[in-house]
């Protein structure tokens, strides 16, 4: 019974809604990678800048290939796969990581 529930569910808007979700996230963190870079490199660059710089866009490239193949997994099926933990883990890690980086910067 669970199963032919399964295959008459309806899913309505939320593989939209949590696909636009994905690229409003992502959005953020290519705004927050941006203002990150731009403040290490405010008054010239240094070795902890170009550091700080690199270890914003590999986080911001490592979320940015998260979100692409998930926003393309939800595009692609009407009832898409539930996010794997092990991306799910490091599509949050990627966010905090690159947080903690920004924040970082400002103090």
């Amino acid at each position: 019974m669970n199963a032919a529930a399964d295959r008459e569910r309806d899913p309505g808007l939320q593989p939209e809604r949590t696909r636009l979700a994905w690229r409003r996230t992502t959005l953020a963190s290519t705004v927050a990678a941006v203002l990150a870079v731009k403040t290490a490199l405010h008054g010239g660059p240094s070795v902890t800048g170009v550091v700080a710089c690199a270890l914003c866009c590999a986080l911001w490239l490592g979320f940015l290939l998260i979100a692409h193949r998930r926003i393309r997994t939800l595009a692609s099926t009407d009832s898409p796969l539930p996010l794997v933990p092990r991306n799910a883990t490091a599509a949050v890690l990627c966010t905090v990581a690159l947080a903690a980086c920004g924040a970082a910067l400002v103090f």
